[in-house]
Order: C-alpha cells, then structure tokens, then sequence
C-alpha cells in the first residue's frame, strides 16, 4: 500500500503535463530533485516487495519481456494499443 501511494506522489508531477513537458520535466532542478526522489521512493518499496518473497526482479523483468515479445511481435504491435487477441483483425 505504500509502494502505491508513493506511486500517485509520483504521478501527481506529471497528470497534466503533455508528453513534451514529461519528457524534460527535470530540466528544472526542483521539479527533477522531487521527481528522482519519488522514483527512489516507489524503487525502495518495490525492492522491499520483491525481498520479502525473494524475487528476484531482473530475472522476473527477463521472463515477462519474453512473454510480451511473444504476445505482442512488434509486426503487429508496433503503433497501436491494441490488447494481444486484438492484434492482426484491424482488417477484418
């Protein structure tokens, strides 16, 4: 519950900025001190999360890109936001 409200302290820096404005947002050194200090936040708690189970999170990371590469081939993803038994009907 803690990895989540650091989440939405995060989100807060950019629900309304545009895709250009997120981009550069730590051009500005308060903006990018605050949001490299709710990263580090929802990192230690994700860490923490990930201890407890004893996870390891870059072998878990390695298994879902996997998955996801097999879900969505970047053929027929590429582009769209379409879910995985979406994927290749847009003509039909």
């Amino acid at each position: 519950m803690a990895m989540a409200g650091e989440a939405g302290e995060l989100v807060e820096f950019f629900q309304w900025l545009t895709p250009e404005q997120s981009a550069h947002v730590t051009r500005d050194p308060s903006s990018g001190e605050n949001v490299r200090h709710e990263l580090a936040d929802v990192l230690a708690y994700l860490l923490r999360l990930a201890d407890v189970p004893e996870i390891d999170l870059m072998a878990a990371l390695d298994e879902k890109m996997t998955l996801n590469a097999a879900k969505y081939p970047v053929e027929l993803a590429k582009g769209t936001a379409l879910k995985y038994d979406q994927l290749g009907q847009e003509d039909q």
